[in-house]
Parts: C-alpha cells; structure tokens; sequence
C-alpha cells in the first residue's frame, strides 16, 4: 500500500491525557448545557473522541465528542491536525456537566492497515518428480502483514516492506491534507 492511498485511511491522534485534561479543567467551570441548533452537515470527516475524568464528587465522569480538522501544519518535521473539538462531559450520577467547543491541535499519523508482502502468480505448472506426477493449474498466493500492537511479525515484515518506499515529508503531506480539506469543504 502507498502512501498516497494510505492518506485516504488519516487517523487523527489526540494527545488523549492532554485534550482531556484540558477538559477536565475546564469541566467546572462549563456553563449548563442549553438546547443547541441541529449541526451543520459537513463533507469533512470528524474522528470520534471519548474518555473519563474525574468529576466533583471524585466519581469517574465520561466525555464524548468529535474531533473535526480544520487545517495541517509541519511542526518540527511533524505533521500537526488542528482543529475543532466538540463534545459534552457527563458526570458519574449520568448529569451533563456541560459542552466543549475548543480548538486543538494535536500529531496526526497516516495508518496503514495492511502491507503487502508478496503477490505471486504462477502460470499452469507440471513436474514430474520420478514417477510421481503434479499438475497445478493458475496458482495465486498473497501475503499481507498486519501491523499493530502484539503483531510482532506484522510489525516487522511492513517495516522491511516499506524500507524503500519513499516517505512524504510533514510540510508537503500538509499541503495536501489541507487541498484534500478545501476540496471537501465544497461538497
């Protein structure tokens, strides 16, 4: 898989202890929530975010809410999603303690869901091995390897895969993440 189809695949990762904290922070000083105009639809993809915090009566309050992009940068050679975090925190007894509007930013990363390893087709074969006879007709073998946590195989075999793949650097990948971004503002 290339890059350029893995840009289809953004996974925004949220510095979870840190948006959420400022959350938490902010939690007790949140106006009551009020009945809010329906959203707008919007061509652009939000990322679900959630989460706990503790709330004011030291129970284990939730968040739930959505990340919208707005704009990428390259900060230091790394690719940085900013933009809207919306969402509403609930307390342990299940009260909404109030809403979150807030601009972030945050790293963001290209996954990658699979890599392939080998793809290999093989006509029609005979052998005869002395006496003992094979006839295969097309044969088709592929081979992909599933990075994540545990896959240590996976891991390993897509960054071989991938060794010579030549990886776009932060501050173009940004200006096509934000030309992508532009492109589905217009929908």
């Amino acid at each position: 898989m290339t890059h350029r189809r893995g840009l289809s695949m953004i996974v925004v990762t949220l510095l979870t202890a840190w948006g959420l904290a400022t959350v938490g922070a902010n939690a007790a000083g949140a106006a009551p929530a009020t009945p809010a105009a329906p959203p707008a639809t919007s061509a652009v993809p939000s990322t679900p975010v959630t989460g706990t915090f503790t709330d004011a009566a030291g129970g284990t309050g939730s968040f739930a809410g959505a990340f919208t992009p707005t704009s990428f940068s390259a900060q230091d050679g790394k690719l940085v999603a900013t933009g809207t975090l919306t969402g509403t925190l609930t307390d342990s007894a299940g009260g909404t303690v109030g809403t979150v509007t807030q601009t972030v930013s945050a790293p963001a990363a290209v996954a990658q869901a699979t890599c392939r390893v080998l793809d290999l087709t093989l006509g029609p074969l005979h052998l005869d091995l002395l006496g003992l006879v094979v006839d295969l007709n097309r044969v088709h073998v592929t081979i992909n390897a599933v990075p994540g946590p545990g896959n240590l195989l996976g891991n390993l075999l897509c960054a071989i895969a991938g060794l010579l793949d030549p990886l776009p650097s932060a501050g173009p990948l940004a200006a096509i993440l934000n030309v992508l971004l532009a492109l589905l503002r217009q929908l």
